[in-house]
């Protein structure tokens, strides 16, 4: 698998991830998450690199996005929103998606943090 990133044209974090990727010379696929959400396999498989780390499906979520408060996300989780409800949420709404979104053959990650993705890409 190529390097895949998911990212929001308006989002600082995606911004710095991109630049990073490009000072590695990393060829790297760039899709937009708000036009085209990760798929529900893709989301799959996310979680399972997030639940190797001890997270969880909530960590899949862009807690401080508008969305994720008008549909009051938190709430639902808390009322017991089970994964299958989570991923069929997040894969046709790319804005509740925490950004950047990066899948490698080596595993992904959510957000940027430079170390994490030393080790990924």
């Amino acid at each position: 698998m190529a390097i895949k990133i998911y990212e929001y044209a308006g989002c600082s974090t995606c911004k710095k991830a991109l630049k990073y990727l490009d000072a590695k010379k990393k060829k790297y696929e760039k899709v937009g998450i708000v036009e085209q959400p990760p798929t529900v396999s893709e989301l799959k498989t996310m979680l399972g690199y997030l639940k190797a780390s001890g997270k969880t499906f909530k960590n899949l979520f862009n807690t401080s996005g508008e969305q994720y408060r008008a549909l009051k996300i938190g709430d639902r989780i808390k009322a017991g929103m089970t994964e299958q409800e989570g991923i069929a949420l997040l894969s046709k709404n790319g804005k509740l998606i925490k950004r950047p979104f990066l899948l490698t053959a080596k595993g992904g990650a959510t957000g940027f943090q430079a170390e994490t993705w030393d080790e990924l890409v």
